[in-house]
């Protein structure tokens, strides 16, 4: 191992704390025989318990070690993983060195650890390779990267056991070697193209790590699975955000979208519904506060050259008199030197229609016509620049009616008739802020 793994060159950034480096150090060390046994051991665990950790973040099972490797090959961001993900076509001089990591990557798939455990007194390698994990909550783990990282081990897997490779006495450039390094990079390359690579190939939704410089993302594990369809009502305002973000990902024109209107009425759940709906057609969620607005053209820059769809996600987007923030929003939605990007939008969400706050002061200068202009429209403008506007209006006595029973529906074990349940939920509704979607979930929450 510890003669192959500084032969990488498209994959050779690893990582300082990459366990393939660590076990590689170990491993020359160990052929060397001048080392101390205990010592050894005790850095042989520490690797081991890093590979749990990483196995307990992403689900791994059955065999650690594969899946490591395979989750090291998704997340190296190298010109040749993101020109796969970006292109359909790579023919080109640097195949020659990825085929070479494959090969690489193919010896360490299947290294044999048996030696080790045997001179050592130790059996770490033959739990992690047949490796049973405890069954676990979703909540628990990033599902997005455990499902694709341990399909891409499994491919591999499959495909070394197609040319014979898997346990056989192969030597290195020989026919077998060569013929499975080919099968490798294949279908890594597969994978690449249907997923991508690195965070964004592995997840959907992310936040801005703050004081980042360059900017970084950080993915949000768990986010909620509600769908569209599971907000009741409001299918005229549901329809149209569908049609935008349709129009988005198909690569035709579309427009910046505001949803605004009262509190509890779906807002925030329907731009969050998008990315269950989309998130295999390539659209990516990244989610910015107002504070953060400064960091817009940075984060820009960092996505629009990757093969993804990108939402900007703004919730509750409303600014005071003072506030100048909103000035980062308006030069780049539209106004600036650099053009937006096709691949990125900007969706947000206010209980306000104008985002900014009118004060008396702005009144006091309509009335005596003075600067009239300058007030209303360095106000104004920023809405205007959202081309899609969408109202989402607290329902009346009949609509949250239907809401009430429309999620009451999905409930099993409600023992309630549809008179006492209307009952319920207006009784509800004068004590919990009014009639709203929000309301009627947690009236329904609420009930045994």
């Amino acid at each position: 191992m510890y003669k192959e793994v500084p032969g990488l060159v498209m994959f050779s950034e690893l990582g300082e704390d990459s366990i393939i480096v660590a076990l590689s150090d170990i491993i020359r060390e160990f052929d060397s025989g001048e080392y101390d046994k205990k010592e050894l051991v005790y850095r042989i665990n520490k690797e081991i318990h890093k590979l749990l950790e990483v196995g307990t973040d992403y689900g791994f099972d059955k065999n650690l070690w594969h899946d490591y490797i395979a989750y090291v090959i998704v997340t190296n961001e190298n010109p040749f993983s993101l020109t796969t993900e970006r292109m359909q076509e790579t023919e080109g001089s640097a195949n020659r060195f990825v085929l070479e990591d494959m090969r690489i990557f193919n010896h360490l798939f299947d290294y044999d650890f048996s030696r080790l455990e045997k001179s050592l007194g130790i059996s770490c390698f033959s739990t992690i390779t047949d490796y049973k994990s405890i069954h676990k909550r979703s909540q628990l783990f990033n599902r997005s990267v455990s499902e694709k990282v341990r399909k891409l081990s499994d491919d591999i897997e499959a495909g070394l056991e197609r040319v014979g490779y898997l346990g056989s006495d192969k030597e290195l450039f020989s026919e077998i070697d060569e013929a499975a390094a080919e099968e490798t990079m294949k279908t890594v390359v597969g994978f690449y193209r249907a997923y991508g690579v690195g965070m964004f190939g592995l997840n959907t939704a992310f936040r801005l790590v703050e004081g980042s410089d360059p900017v970084s993302f950080a993915p949000i594990n768990n986010t909620d699975s509600v769908r569209l369809d599971d907000l009741v009502g409001y299918e005229v305002q549901k329809q149209k955000l569908r049609e935008n973000t349709e129009s988005f990902l198909d690569g035709k024109p579309a427009n910046n979208v505001l949803l605004f209107g009262d509190a509890g009425t779906g807002k925030s759940t329907s731009i969050k519904a998008l990315i269950n709906e989309y998130q295999d057609r390539g659209l990516r969620m990244i989610e910015l506060y107002k504070h953060q607005m400064g960091s817009l053209s940075a984060i820009i820059s960092s996505v629009k050259y990757r093969n993804y769809r990108f939402i900007i996600y703004m919730d509750d987007l409303s600014f005071e008199e003072n506030e100048t923030e909103y000035k980062y929003l308006k030069a780049v939605i539209e106004g600036g030197l650099e053009n937006r990007p096709d691949n990125v939008l900007i969706y947000a969400t206010s209980n306000r229609r104008n985002l900014i706050r009118e004060s008396w002061n702005d009144i006091k200068d309509i009335e005596l016509d003075k600067h009239r202009s300058d007030t209303i429209q360095e106000k104004l403008s920023l809405v205007s620049r959202f081309g899609v506007t969408i109202p989402y209006m607290r329902p009346n006595k009949k609509e949250y009616e239907e809401i009430v029973k429309g999620i009451a529906g999905r409930k099993e074990g409600l023992e309630l008739t549809e008179q006492e349940l209307l009952e319920v939920a207006n009784k509800w509704s004068v004590s919990h802020g009014g009639m709203s979607g929000r309301a009627a979930q947690q009236l329904i929450d609420s009930l045994n």
